[in-house]
């Protein structure tokens, strides 16, 4: 059975922008940052969410496009997010500790210390990095907020064991700790 990928992938969309190989898609957010705003209610983080514990399971990925790139990010930063959560983290507790992981300072393709430069190009130059940098930033923080309210649904004083499974599992034997 195959992974799963990425609805968004259109070959030549011009409404689609470029960092190296790394898609910069629309998102609805109330985080500020160089994403534009989405037309339909289903955008990539959606997406990240929906396919982020079926994909989990899978050890090869194939890439089909930028669109991909953009969904391994987030199911690795999914990852990354769920490791800091404990079984009896509250979700206030829980939302200053995903906040402060999206705002804090993190590596981008093309940094020494990024582990996937092998699947992402690097930015052309500064310009291209600081757009990288800041849409990164506003999507890690959509992000969290949105895993926060699908872990947190039925209890707001632990998250979901269900959803905490997932952080022995580890996408494509990589991950940003």
């Amino acid at each position: 059975m195959p992974a799963y990928h990425s609805t968004f992938l259109v070959a030549n969309d011009a409404d689609t922008r470029l960092v190296g190989n790394f898609a910069i898609l629309p998102m609805c957010t109330k985080f500020r940052g160089p994403s534009y705003p989405c037309n339909d209610d289903y955008d990539i983080i959606d997406e990240i969410l929906d396919l982020f514990r079926a994909n989990s399971f899978f050890r090869n990925f194939e890439i089909k496009g930028p669109a991909d790139r953009t969904l391994i990010y987030g199911i690795l930063y999914i990852s990354d997010c769920l490791s800091k959560l404990r079984a009896n983290t509250p979700l206030a507790e829980a939302n200053k500790i995903l906040n402060t992981l999206s705002v804090e300072h993190f590596s981008i393709p093309g940094d020494p210390a990024f582990p996937l430069n092998s699947l992402y190009q690097a930015p052309r130059d500064r310009n291209e990095a600081e757009l990288l940098r800041g849409y990164l930033t506003q999507f890690r923080q959509e992000l969290a907020v949105r895993l926060l309210d699908r872990i947190y649904a039925e209890n707001k004083e632990a998250p979901n064991k269900f959803w905490l499974a997932f952080t022995r599992r580890k996408f494509m034997n990589k991950s940003f700790a």
